[in-house]
């Protein structure tokens, strides 16, 4: 057994699937699947049950994978030790942010991370927060900031702070509206997001609470085309003030003020509790933590 082989399983394993983990590790599919069998041949036993949509572990792979994962950290984190030695943080971070968040904290966070690790690297993916923790489990994030994160034991998250959520309306020369109850929110049409996103559960809920359910009038994924929408005359939508400052033309909206009860939107800083932090991602988790207070409150 060698490293590589271990490292090649545990990606198979984890993104369950050896065609997303050869593009993972950019790695040829027959070359991938050939180390994966050597490694069967040498323990003697089936780690992967192959079918078509993929591959699940078995009895053996599941121990395997538990101690290749702890394997290949003590290995980075070795490597990180000794980078620290000679004074530096080395390493790459893989770090995913709500489309809403991107805008305002990637520079910010990348000027930063520049400055305290400049011999690691940093990727940076947008996405929903329900694909985020998904990928935090397979590996394919190290860091994300999630919204209303479903609890998962496969995540540890801590709170980083709360957004109040407004009803979006196109700004048709109104001056400033007056609050709305959630109740009067329930009779307008909106334009959401698909399920299963978090501010379109948060929505479901908080309607389903006082006996509503939303009117839906579009799904749309993603909150540029959103406004886009609202600004066309299509509905109206929930959003954050933080997503209409950052649209690039505020101007075009107006943010009206929910009661009873006040949407709020929780965000959080998450990891995978199925691998330890490195000593790169325990300084990038503080660097977050840091740029967001600075940014964003």
């Amino acid at each position: 057994m060698d490293l590589k082989q271990l490292e090649y399983f545990v990606r198979v394993a984890e993104l369950g699937s050896f065609t997303r983990a050869s593009a993972a590790l950019d790695v040829a599919q027959p070359a991938l699947s050939r180390q994966v069998r050597l490694l069967e041949v040498e323990l003697r036993q089936s780690l992967l049950l192959r079918n078509g949509r993929g591959v699940t572990t078995t009895e053996a792979g599941k121990v395997l994978l538990e101690h290749g994962r702890g394997v290949l950290h003590q290995m980075q984190r070795a490597r990180e030790e000794l980078d620290r030695v000679r004074g530096a943080l080395a390493g790459r971070v893989a770090l995913g942010l709500p489309p809403s968040l991107s805008k305002r904290l990637t520079v910010p966070l990348t000027r930063a991370y520049q400055a305290r690790m400049p011999e690691a690297s940093l990727s940076i993916t947008e996405g929903l927060s329900a694909t985020m923790q998904q990928s935090l489990i397979t590996g394919r994030l190290d860091i994300a900031l999630l919204y209303n994160a479903v609890p998962s034991p496969e995540v540890d998250s801590t709170p980083l702070l709360e957004e109040e959520l407004y009803l979006v309306r196109r700004n048709d020369g109104e001056r400033a509206l007056r609050p709305i109850s959630l109740r009067a929110l329930a009779e307008l049409p909106l334009v959401i997001p698909s399920r299963p996103n978090a501010l379109r559960m948060l929505v479901e809920v908080e309607l389903a609470n006082i006996g509503c359910h939303p009117r839906v009038a579009l799904e749309i994924d993603g909150v540029a085309a959103i406004l886009d929408l609202v600004a066309d005359g299509a509905g109206c939508a929930v959003l954050s003030m933080n997503a209409v400052a950052t649209s690039g033309k505020p101007r075009a909206f107006l943010a009206q003020t929910i009661v009873k009860p006040r949407l709020r939107s929780k965000l959080v800083l998450a990891v995978s509790s199925q691998r330890p932090t490195t000593l790169t991602q325990q300084a990038m988790l503080e660097l977050i933590r840091q740029t967001a207070e600075k940014t964003l409150l």
